[in-house]
């Protein structure tokens, strides 16, 4: 059973200039998924695909195998997919399953994605994506006019009384058939399942305000209390 991590990484990222490079706990923002890819018991190499020499020098230095990606599938409007297939592409080996960690969410441990690849293994799913469960909130969605998603405001029910069960996906981890990858070019494909996360691991770095709450988070160790 061969599994690989695949962490695109690109470096015109225009919200926060250099945003994979900024500083957590002493490592660059990439090297924290890189470090926890690494010390999965599933994982046999961690590829960075990065149109970034800075990215990659620091990627390698962290244990990655870097991956330079063409100008062409780098730019704002680049799907993350194109930067998979194309590290795919450019691997060395035929893996049966794929771990996509996104560099921008920290906040994941090595237990999460073992867990997430075994889910995937042993519940023979072909895809598995993290989620948070979005819990007792009422949500609303804003097109011509307000409308409830999850519950029908006419009628309105106690939170508890809410059978249905909604999930935030996180874009922590991923995890899928090579594939999948291949069929469907996407990473969510044929039987999908969820490894569900706690609230404390959703974050994901956008803007400034984002990485400023997320290095107060692993300063502090709070993220970890669930």
């Amino acid at each position: 059973m061969k599994v690989i991590c695949i962490i695109p990484a690109r470096g015109g990222s225009k919200g926060i200039p250099n945003k994979n490079l900024l500083e957590l706990e002493g490592l660059p923002l990439v090297c924290h998924s890189i470090k926890q890819a690494l010390g999965s018991q599933w994982i046999s190499e961690v590829y960075v695909s990065s149109d970034s020499d800075e990215i990659l020098r620091v990627s390698t230095d962290c244990g990655a195998i870097g991956i330079k990606r063409p100008k062409e599938i780098s730019g704002d409007t680049a799907s993350t997919e194109s930067a998979l297939k194309h590290a795919y592409d450019n691997i060395d080996c035929n893996p049966d399953y794929i771990v996509f960690l996104q560099a921008t969410s920290p906040l994941r441990e090595v237990s999460d994605i073992d867990q997430a690849v075994a889910m995937t293994i042993l519940e023979e799913y072909d895809s598995v994506f993290s989620a948070v469960e979005l819990g007792d909130m009422f949500v609303w969605k804003q097109s011509n006019q307000l409308e409830s998603i999850n519950y029908d405001h006419n009628s309105r029910k106690r939170r508890q009384d809410i059978k249905e069960e909604y999930f935030i996906e996180n874009g922590s981890i991923y995890v899928f058939k090579s594939e999948v990858l291949l069929k469907y070019n996407n990473r969510i494909g044929g039987n999908v399942g969820k490894y569900v996360m706690g609230k404390n691991k959703l974050l994901e770095i956008d803007t400034m305000e984002d990485y400023l709450l997320c290095k107060y988070y692993l300063e502090t160790g709070i993220w970890k209390k669930d």
